[in-house]
Order: C-alpha cells, then structure tokens, then sequence
C-alpha cells in the first residue's frame, strides 16, 4: 500500500533525521515499524511568517519496499544509418531535439557556433579578465547554450507544453542530482551542469548522431520554398531538408539573415533593465525574518517582486541567490549582464534582474522604420550604450540603489560579484525614460514589500537586456515555418520557450513534428 501525504515541519523538527517518519506514522495513525519506506515527492519552504516551515510531500509505503528505478525509461536507438533531421544551436532546446530524433530513431546533426564546455571557459576567461568577447564562444554561445555557465534554474510555469517531469528525469539520467524531481524551485548550478552538458553529448554520439562545434551557419538554400540546404561559414554546405532552429535568443545574425531573404519575422514584446545585487545576508534577514546569520538549514534565500507601474510590469527575473553577475555580451562594443548560482549558492551576494515590461507594438516610436527588427535594434543600441557608459570594455555601469531612485551619481560603489569590474554611472538618466523612470518607482514599491531592499549597501548594474527574444520565427500547428517547408523555429530563439526546461520541451515538440 502506497500513501501519499502532506506534512509540515518546523525548522527546529528540520533538524530530526527521522522527523518524516515520526511525522508520517502520526499522520496515519500507526506505529513506525509498520512504514516499510518513505519517499519524499516535493519539498518547499515557507518563510512568509516568523516560524518557518518546511512542507512536503511524501509517499509512505506500507509493506511494500519502496521502487529503486524511475518510472521513466529512455531508450535511445542505434540512428548511425538512419535519416537525418539537422538542428541549429546545441543549447536546450538543440539537446533535447537531438535526443527525441534518436529515440524515434532520426539521426540528429547538431551545428553549433560555439565550442564544446571544456574549450569554452577559456573564453570566457577572456571576457572576465581580458574584456575580450569571443562572438561565437561566450557566456550565450557553445555547448549546452546560456544555461550551460549562467545557473542551470529549471523553475518552469510552462506546465501544460509538455512534461515537466520527463525533462528533469532525463537530466537525473544524464547525472543531475535527484534533488531537482523534489525540490519547489530546482536548480543544479553553473558548476555543476557542464557535467551534465556534456554527457548529454556522449550520448548523442555513442548513438549514432553528429555534433559539429565552432560551426556557424551563415546561409540557407531554399527552393520553391523548400529548405535545400545550409551554407556554413567555413565554405561548405550541407544537404538537409528538415532544419530545427534553436539557435536561442541572442543569435542576431540568423535573425539579419532570415530578414534579408525575406523570411517571415514578427516582432515580440520582451523586457529590459539592470541587475539588482545585494549582500545576501539583507535577503537572508528579510526573507527569514532572521537579525544574524541563517541556520544551515536553510538555503540562501531568494525573492520574487513584481509591480506594475504605469502600465507596465516590473519585475524580479533570473533570481540568483548567493550567486554572481556575469558579462553576458556577444560582441565587443556592447555590456550586458546576467546572473547565476554555483550549486551550494554560497556566494556573499544575491543578485536578480530587474526588468520592465516593453510592448513593441507601442512603446518604440523612434524604431518603427526598423519594422520588425526594431525591438532588436533598441535592445543594441542600449547594450552599446551600456559598453560606453561602463568605460568601453567589459566593465558595467552601475550606481548604488539609492542614489538611482534619487537621481544622483554614486561617489562610490559597493562591493560587486561582477568580475570585469564596475564603473559609476548615471543610469538614472542614461537609460531610457520608459525604463528608468518605471524602474525608479518599482524600487520605492519593491523596498516597501521588502523592509531593508531599499538600501544603498546594494548596486544596480546596467544592462540587462537578454530575458528573452525581441523577434519571433512564427510557425503553424504543426511547428513548421509557415512560409519555409522544412524550417522548424524552436525554444527561445524561436520566441517559443523562456528557460531551460520550456525551451528543452519545445525542442522534443519539433524534434517529434520534424520526425514524420
């Protein structure tokens, strides 16, 4: 017999190695003796009152041992011979496809810019120390995509695209710890998930399918509208008719090109702003309603703010608690940055975008003769004038909190995470109005839901500009491009996904249309 349960326990009860099975057995009135097993189904924890708590979600198994295996099986083809489906960008949505291609027994030929993990970090030691941009291996571009060095957060809304739980199981099966099929907000980290990346690799390989890094694809052949073939930048060209394209949200060039060839593009809403950091132990005493440091039980807390203002949202995005600001940049001439989280999330700054909401249809006046590229062209000309601001390099321009809502510049800055540096700026007044000014008063409302966030021990760091594609690659029912035969948009490049586990569920979905 095989009970599910729901228990809340205290953070003193936390401390018990037993305390779910002392729980349990009360719950279900029953000596413990009696329980042959325990397996915890989902663990949160709730801090919003003085007493916290951590709630669960368990299965108790009554004379029955408890499974050892998943449910959850991939079986994954010997493709070597097989027909081949051709997959733009190795981020998630690209992993993902390769692996259902070889499941339904489709050999997968994944192009990749970028470099595989290991040959990456050189590069993007370059960007932190050298102020150097690499514009096909960075922090967006190579192996395992964005995710791969900014964090690996697998929190999903997107539960109705597909399954969830599929998507973590495969990753527990390529090496992620188990803890993401049990934790309210998974999340493996940016020193963990290279691992993982990489297995996912050996796996393409060893059945059969081909993953070509530092290839870039630079052009299509289409006749009578129809994919023919791609052109690569070193010359050659490949047969293919039936391309996926997930070459992820930062890929301006492909979108240039499609533009160029007269291929459909629409362009979509999106949201920029700066990345806020603060010490940790602020997020931790606000958050935990905590005067010293946090239990060991606890983990680095996080937050989640949103308001609107003026008709738009201003929101918390990408979350990083006990983590670090990166240079997300992927061409020398522009600044922009992004957060992640090593696994333990134990750095001394918690740092989140912060963003407000751009409806493209209306907000982008002076860009309407750029028609559809016109979110794209105001995203870089911010980013440039972000690289000017910061110095022209790598280092970010920032102002203490404070002093940004107060319209003044910083004399001084705080400590920062972020590597290249950061250098004062007035951001109050060189970031847009539509974005400064809403950002201003979002600020004042986040520091009145978040007693001890308005405070000048925290930064701003400009700018953050990638939380999602400016352009969508429209597609029909059945995924296909709908003016292209053979072309399939995926994930965020695509305007189809927000995050690894979205994009890597639209990456199945087009592997499965592409495979028919």
């Amino acid at each position: 017999m095989v009970k599910d349960i729901q228990l809340r326990v205290t953070l003193a009860e936390e401390e018990r190695a037993d305390i779910l099975l002392i729980k349990s057995s009360q719950f279900l009135d029953m000596s413990r003796d009696k329980i042959s097993g325990i397996k915890v189904l989902r663990k949160s924890i709730d801090a919003r009152k003085p007493k916290i708590i951590f709630n669960y979600k368990v299965a108790v198994y009554i004379n029955e041992p408890v499974p050892e295996t998943s449910e959850y099986t991939f079986d994954y083809k010997d493709v070597s011979n097989a027909k081949p489906i051709h997959i733009i960008g190795f981020g998630p949505a690209g992993m993902y496809a390769a692996l259902r291609c070889i499941e339904l027994g489709f050999k997968p030929i994944v192009l990749e810019r970028g470099k595989n993990v290991q040959d990456r970090r050189r590069d993007l030691k370059a960007i932190n120390q050298d102020h150097f941009v690499n514009e096909d291996s960075n922090y967006c571009f190579g192996e395992g995509g964005a995710g791969t060095y900014s964090d690996g957060k697998l929190y999903t809304r997107s539960l109705k695209r597909g399954d969830v739980r599929r998507i973590f199981e495969n990753l527990v099966y390529h090496g992620a710890t188990d803890q993401i099929l049990v934790d309210a907000h998974p999340h493996i980290g940016t020193n963990k998930l290279p691992k993982v990346v990489q297995n996912v690799r050996e796996t393409i390989l060893k059945h059969g399918g081909e993953i070509h890094f530092e290839t870039r694809v630079t052009n299509f052949t289409v006749k009578n509208n129809t994919i023919q073939a791609i052109q690569l930048q070193n010359g050659n060209e490949m047969t293919a008719n039936r391309v996926i394209l997930a070459t992820g949200h930062s890929a301006r060039d492909i979108y240039y090109l499609l533009h160029d060839k007269e291929i459909a593009l629409e362009a979509k809403s999106f949201a920029m702003g700066v990345r806020a950091e603060h010490p940790q132990e602020i997020i931790d005493r606000i958050q935990y309603h905590c005067s010293g440091q946090r239990s060991e039980l606890l983990p680095a807390a996080s937050y989640s703010l949103v308001q609107q203002v003026n008709d738009r949202g201003v929101y918390s995005f990408c979350m990083c608690p006990g983590g670090f600001i990166v240079p997300a940049a992927t061409a020398n001439g522009e600044v922009v940055v992004n957060g992640m989280s090593p696994s333990k999330r134990n750095n001394l700054f918690a740092n989140s975008g912060i963003v407000v909401e751009i409806n493209v249809d209306i907000d982008l006046p002076k860009y309407e003769h750029f028609g559809v590229l016109k979110g794209l062209k105001y995203q870089e000309d911010l980013e440039r004038l972000a690289f000017t601001s910061g110095g022209r390099s790598q280092a970010a321009p920032a102002q203490r909190l404070t002093d940004f809502v107060q319209g003044k510049l910083s004399s001084s800055l705080n400590s920062t995470s972020y590597q290249p540096g950061l250098n004062s700026a007035p951001l109050h007044s060189l970031l847009p109005k539509l974005i400064g000014s809403r950002l201003r008063q979002g600020f004042k409302v986040f520091g009145e839901k978040m007693h001890g966030y308005y405070t000048e021990e925290a930064n701003i760091v400009g700018v953050e500009s990638r939380t999602s594609s400016p352009i969508s690659i429209p597609r029909t029912e059945k995924l296909e491009h709908p003016q292209i035969k053979g072309l399939y948009p995926c994930g965020e490049g695509g305007g189809y996904a927000g995050g690894i586990v979205s994009a890597a569920m639209d990456g199945e979905r087009c592997a499965e249309a592409a495979c028919v």
